[in-house]
């Protein structure tokens, strides 16, 4: 059981958080501070593991105490949870490792996000005494690039997700005319042969549908429409 402390100066907010870690499994709430000074007197009483932490308290800014709990509790770990957008107050938050930052108001889904997030990294790092370097990629990257790019690894040899992207972009912006290869190639800045094979690929997926179109001259054009809204 992860024991969670709670520095925030509004006491409803702070009920909410409260409410929160309630129906999330392995955590739970063990303190609440008002402000600054009662944070450091709850962390030093050495029951705490994370604080979900606001940067505007009545006596100091939470990103002022970052460099003080990092120093005299190096053991515990730092949720902010703020309305503070301000670029210097999220690079001082980064810079003294917070583990997520949040900005208000918070839904729950957001905040269970990150609550899981914590256990799961937790509970990779105790699972290991040792690391090499297969173990920290999947330690630094997990829930971050590499699940990202988990979706592109389902597309055949020549389909590239980005690229695939930009035609179902332009696909959509004019469907009722339809776009044929060359067409779909010059905007994309790339071959008709390169756009004509994102364009199959996409009917492939039932994403967008062809037909022959007889032009001026009377010849026949293969049209691309997107299928769907």
């Amino acid at each position: 059981m992860i024991n969670v402390a709670i520095a925030e100066d509004d006491f409803r907010v702070a009920s909410i958080h409260e409410q929160f870690l309630e129906k999330v499994e392995g955590v739970r709430a063990v303190n609440k501070a008002l402000n600054a000074s009662q944070t450091m007197d709850h962390l030093a009483k050495g029951e705490t593991d994370l604080i979900l932490m606001d940067n505007y308290m009545p006596d100091e800014c939470g990103v002022s105490l970052l460099p003080l709990i990092r120093e005299k509790f190096p053991e515990v770990d730092i949720i902010m949870i703020t309305a503070a957008t301000e670029k210097e107050v999220v690079e001082a938050a980064l810079k003294y490792g917070v583990v997520d930052y949040l900005i208000k108001p918070v839904t729950f889904d957001r905040f269970q996000q990150a609550i899981k997030t914590y256990l799961e990294r937790k509970a990779f790092i105790q699972d290991h005494d040792s690391y090499n370097q297969a173990v920290i990629d999947e330690f630094l990257h997990k829930n971050g690039l590499k699940e990202k790019e988990k979706p592109n690894d389902s597309h055949p040899k020549g389909i590239d997700q980005l690229t695939l992207e930009k035609v179902e972009g332009l696909l959509a912006s004019d469907y009722q005319g339809g776009w044929t290869a060359e067409q779909m190639g010059e905007r994309m800045g790339a071959s008709r042969t390169t756009a004509r094979r994102y364009l199959e690929y996409l009917i492939s997926l039932e994403k967008a549908k062809a037909s022959l179109e007889y032009g001026m001259v009377g010849r026949p054009e293969r049209k691309y429409y997107r299928i769907g809204n």
